[in-house]
């Protein structure tokens, strides 16, 4: 990827809200990249695959509850975004809060992004991850760590006197 400022950064996620408040195709065009993918978590719809499609759910959500969206908090560390916003629903009386990372391709769009929800968790799922997200491939741990003998002790000991598994590999 060519290297982005963070003014470059920040100003296209900055954009990418202006265009879901003003429901407008040509915004998420210069924001977006075509084969953007939009990812959200467990029951929650999506992922939602390209510019269009991330664009018609947004543009719908504007048409049907009268969406409105602010970021209440922005970080750049010069390779990711990763904002807290807030998604009103006037419509409807509702108010979803969460945070999403935004990744961007050599062009300067934004191509993937990534929504979590500041909501409980939903205790009829083993895992609450975000659906269809590439978790393995991009490196991910997919097990519990493993923990140094020292760490295990003090488990032991806050957990009353539960004996904890020593792993091999954690000593």
């Amino acid at each position: 990827m060519k290297s982005l400022s963070r003014d470059q950064m920040v100003a296209a996620v900055e954009r990418y809200f202006e265009a879901c408040n003003a429901a407008d195709r040509r915004l998420f065009a210069e924001v977006l990249s075509e084969d953007c993918r939009h990812y959200f978590p467990a029951n929650a719809g999506g992922p939602y695959l390209g510019r269009d499609a991330i664009a018609d759910l947004w543009i719908g959500f504007v048409r049907s509850h009268g969406s409105r969206w602010t970021i209440d908090r922005m970080v750049c560390d010069g390779h990711h975004v990763v904002t807290e916003w807030s998604h009103f629903k006037p419509v409807v009386a509702e108010l979803i809060r969460g945070s999403e990372w935004y990744l961007f391709d050599d062009d300067g769009k934004i191509c993937d992004i990534w929504a979590h929800y500041a909501a409980p968790r939903d205790r009829a799922r083993s895992d609450n991850v975000l659906e269809a997200f590439p978790y393995r491939e991009l490196g991910y741990a997919m097990t519990p760590p493993v923990l140094p003998a020292a760490a295990l002790r003090s488990r032991e000991e806050a957990t009353l006197g539960v004996p904890a598994r020593v792993d091999e590999k954690g000593g």
